[in-house]
């Protein structure tokens, strides 16, 4: 296997998750009785531009499909968040009735909605139906495709170019970051703003995120590799902020190198803290598989223990990363019997692999568990909030990740 940013050869993996199947590849209960197809899942890191990535076993359009059953909008917390990037972005960069705002993977319209509500003009690129369909409903133009250079140009052609291009939690979703990379720069304006968020590496690899490792994620980013990346096409990162959000990400801003835009000093105190922190070198990756396994095995230890003592216990939240936990330990209905999620796109379905059918949050206080596995731990706060009625019975909340904590 080459490195996807610059071609090099990729040498042992740094982390062997075994097989499992796609994360968002829910079943229903025909499913059950078929045939269920799983990928390898590892994590390599190139020595030469140190992009941390896994291998392209599964096509986009395969992950990415019409039954996609994640909607942004289900997370009030990633609601506010969205809402709060609007004000101020809307205020930087004085956007108004004239402006275009372009979403990548604008998903159910949980970000563009707030642009509709103040007139500001924005289109959305989302290539699976239900999650678009959801976006239009709330007044959000969006196109059902993938992005890559070919859109791009054609958004330029046409003249479609942005003022602000936006994305989500997109470029570590994307096989082909030269391809993607090429379409922010053709569909931007000469003086327009990109900014993009996503997981920080350091972030995964100090807090044992080992979970947030999936087959839709291809790519695990640090400011260092986007900035490699972006120079190659004549993009210049001006900008970067790191935000709480998925466990600790970066927000980065960046436009046409010609717009000879200084880098502010957040910039160059994020790349020195990377560096610092080792993730120019192998050491931080190679003790990673350790602290997955210890983790791993601790959470199998807990629910060995419950299940001997008699203890009842749920999970919450039908979330990818969960999925990478469950499916990693070969934990099944026989310790963990099933699992609440607030998300209709999910409910009465099953988790891939597993196989834990997806209940409604009420089953939680029909069914009083004593222990209820929080798998979203990025929600954990969200969560225990929505659900501190299971205190009323002694119940108590747990999360594994980085590893293993029993909330009162």
């Amino acid at each position: 296997m080459n490195c996807r940013h610059c071609q090099q050869s990729l040498g042992q993996p740094f982390l062997d998750l075994g097989f499992a199947p796609p994360s968002n590849a829910y079943l229903s209960a025909a499913q059950l009785h078929e045939p269920e197809l799983a990928y390898p899942l590892r994590l390599y890191v190139c020595e030469n531009c140190w992009l941390a990535q896994a291998p392209a076993y599964a096509r986009p359009d395969a992950l990415f499909n019409a039954d996609y059953a994640y909607f942004s909008s289900v997370s009030s917390t990633w609601l506010d968040h969205a809402r709060r990037y609007v004000e101020m972005m809307v205020a930087r960069l004085d956007l108004h009735a004239d402006s275009l705002v372009i979403e990548i993977a604008a998903n159910d319209g949980y970000l563009l909605q707030y642009f509709v509500a103040r007139g500001i003009p924005c289109l959305g690129i989302e290539p699976t139906k239900g999650t678009a369909q959801a976006a239009q409903a709330k007044g959000v133009p969006v196109l059902m495709e993938f992005f890559g250079r070919t859109l791009g140009e054609r958004l330029a052609a046409e003249g479609h170019q942005a003022d602000i291009i936006v994305g989500n939690n997109v470029l570590a979703h994307v096989p082909d970051i030269h391809d993607f990379t090429a379409g922010l720069r053709a569909a931007l304006k000469p003086e327009g703003a990109i900014t993009l968020e996503f997981p920080h590496v350091l972030r995964l690899l100090q807090q044992n995120q080992f979970d947030t490792v999936y087959h839709e994620h291809y790519s695990y980013l640090s400011l260092y590799a986007v900035k490699h990346l972006f120079a190659t096409h004549e993009l210049t990162v001006f900008d970067v902020e790191e935000l709480p959000t998925h466990g600790g990400s970066l927000r980065v801003y960046a436009g046409h190198a010609a717009a000879d835009r200084l880098p502010t000093a957040r910039v160059a105190a994020a790349l020195q803290a990377e560096a610092d922190n080792g993730l120019q070198a192998l050491e931080i990756y190679q003790g990673f598989q350790s602290r997955a396994n210890r983790a791993k095995n601790d959470l199998l230890a807990f629910l060995v223990e419950r299940a001997c003592q008699g203890e009842t216990i749920a999970a919450y939240g039908a979330a990818a990363k969960g999925n990478t936990l469950l499916n990693y330990a070969g934990i099944k209905p026989d310790l963990l019997p099933w699992v609440a999620d607030a998300a209709l796109s999910k409910q009465g379905k099953y988790l891939p692999g597993s196989h834990l059918p997806i209940l409604p949050p009420e089953q939680v206080f029909i069914t009083r568990p004593d222990y209820l596995l929080i798998l979203p731990w990025n929600l954990r706060d969200e969560i225990m909030a929505q659900m501190k009625g299971i205190r009323a019975w002694g119940g108590r909340f747990v999360t594994a990740i980085p590893h293993l904590e029993i909330w009162a």
